[in-house]
């Protein structure tokens, strides 16, 4: 009985208490800032789906794989890729040298995790263009793989033209990129691939 009297009275006590701070505007403010803080804590602070991109970062020699075409054989090309973590361990950013077609080829991307939208996030600037791609992704059931999808401006048409991206690690020592995009007839085809292997 004297456990049910205490609980009452702690219940009674607690609810004045917020209906004290409702009345007050100060405390009101207080709460608010505090709430925004702790959404901002969260949203910045990185996690466990930032970590799982650390497979990716070190010195990796890159065999690329070009398909001009549906069907046609590969143009090949190579390169190093200098995986670094950027911002604490909110990104992993990527600088690629290499040859594509004979000449030398450079390129800057950033792939990290959105806290807010809860998905992968990444962008991709390279000296054959001015513009940046900006892809979203989500992990596939077997934790190993990621799918992006993007578009960029198509130099012929300057229309939008639909990207798919898929990154899959096989270990912590190689991993896969493959794109693929619309072919003459609208269908899409593979049109590159990138295997990374480490550098010992």
């Amino acid at each position: 009985m004297r456990c049910r009297i205490l609980a009452a009275t702690v219940l009674v006590a607690f609810t004045a208490t917020l209906a004290a701070a409702a009345d007050d505007p100060k405390a009101q403010a207080a709460a608010q800032q505090k709430a925004e803080m702790d959404a901002m804590m969260k949203a910045a602070t990185p996690g466990d789906a930032h970590k799982k991109l650390g497979s990716m970062v070190g010195t990796f020699d890159c065999d690329v794989k070009m398909f001009m075409q549906p069907g046609a054989p590969p143009t090949a090309g190579g390169g190093v890729s200098e995986n670094t973590w950027a911002l604490d361990g909110r990104w992993v950013q990527e600088q690629f040298n290499g040859t594509f077609m004979g000449m030398p080829f450079h390129g800057i991307g950033y792939t990290g995790y959105d806290n807010i939208k809860k998905k992968y996030v990444s962008t991709w600037m390279d000296s054959m263009s001015t513009a940046v791609m900006v892809s979203t992704g989500t992990p596939e059931a077997d934790g190993k793989s990621y799918t992006f999808t993007s578009s960029m401006d198509d130099p012929l048409t300057g229309k939008p033209s639909p990207v798919k991206e898929k990154v899959t690690v096989v270990d912590d020592d190689h991993h896969t990129l493959e794109m693929w995009g619309p072919g003459p007839d609208g269908k899409m085809f593979k049109m590159m691939e990138i295997t990374y292997s480490r550098k010992k």
